[in-house]
């Protein structure tokens, strides 16, 4: 891990804590769909602009819910080394009668086309600071079920239409209150190939995505690394910035954990997994592995590791 002054970290000096202490964000568009999106990036500094270059983490939003939902969650994990992007996508599903916020699996390769070019465009705030070979996907409920079967390397309505291929960019995904369940109706298993899943959950949840169902898609996983991270207390909006935000179908149950401390709950959990998985980070593999439910009275972790490691 590089810490905001350029220096590598390992498990015996590890802090939990963010790499970085600011992050910032813009607006823009996305030109090849039309998706309006949210970036976040860490605040780098002068010194070290040119050595660190940052993993792409996409978020894929749930049904419903507004991007901007997300900025808490985005700004934390952005704080970590990753630069977020949020896309808003509009989709018609006539089959469902739905037409509103929904992601897909297209928006990957859209989003991957757009960070080549910004990273590229020298107006913008991100230009040559992100590390190309490397996407992470981040996802909240339908859309964690896009990242799943994104993972599986399938297309299956309504979660994709058309045709999908896997980038070879991608590796490393967490996703939180999600199941192949609430995007297509039917578990499957998931050929991740071994990249990386950490499935988190709220146990307040009152949606589909119970403990139980959550459960049934981390077994359907079908290679190690995996995780399946329980945070005590958290319904199933424990992401965004409000409970039940407008337009979204709300949780019946009322969330424990208070809304700040369950959203930075599961950006750390969410940004360590994947630094442990994308950057080889030793510090957070031990937190994510070994002592980091013991340090959070809030989480409780199952893991599968891969045997060499």
């Amino acid at each position: 891990m590089v810490s905001d002054d350029g220096r590598t970290t390992g498990a015996a000096t590890f802090s939990p804590d963010p790499l970085f202490e600011f992050a910032n964000s813009y607006k823009t568009t996305i030109p090849s769909n039309g998706d309006s999106a949210d970036i976040y990036y860490p605040l780098i500094a002068s010194s070290n602009i040119n050595q660190i270059k940052t993993p792409i983490a996409l978020l894929l939003p749930g049904s419903r819910v507004d991007i901007s939902q997300y900025s808490q969650f985005a700004n934390i994990v952005a704080s970590y080394g990753f630069t977020v992007i949020v896309p808003e996508h509009i989709r018609s599903l006539p089959n469902f009668g739905f037409t509103g916020l929904l992601p897909e699996t297209s928006q990957i390769s859209h989003v991957i086309d757009f960070m080549l070019a910004e990273n590229s465009n020298p107006n913008s705030p991100i230009a040559g600071t992100l590390d190309l070979d490397k996407l992470v996907l981040l996802g909240h409920s339908f859309g964690g079920a896009v990242g799943l079967t994104a993972i599986d390397n399938s297309c299956i309505y309504p979660v994709c239409e058309g045709e999908f291929q896997r980038p070879q960019q991608l590796q490393a995904a967490a996703f939180f209150a999600t199941n192949t369940f609430v995007g297509i109706r039917k578990f499957i298993p998931i050929r991740n190939q071994g990249i990386p899943i950490a499935l988190i959950l709220g146990s307040q949840d009152g949606s589909s995505v119970t403990p139980q169902t959550t459960q049934t898609s981390y077994d359907l996983i079908q290679e190690s690394p995996k995780a399946l991270i329980t945070i005590e207390g958290a319904n199933h909006y424990g992401i965004t910035n409000i409970n039940n935000p407008p337009g979204a179908r709300p949780d019946p149950n009322i969330p424990t954990l208070p809304q700040e401390k369950s959203i930075e709950t599961i950006a750390r959990w969410s940004a360590l997994f994947l630094l442990a998985h994308t950057l080889g980070d030793r510090g957070a593999l031990d937190y994510i592995n070994n002592t980091g439910d013991s340090l959070d009275e809030n989480v409780t972790v199952v893991i599968e590791e891969d045997a060499g490691k």
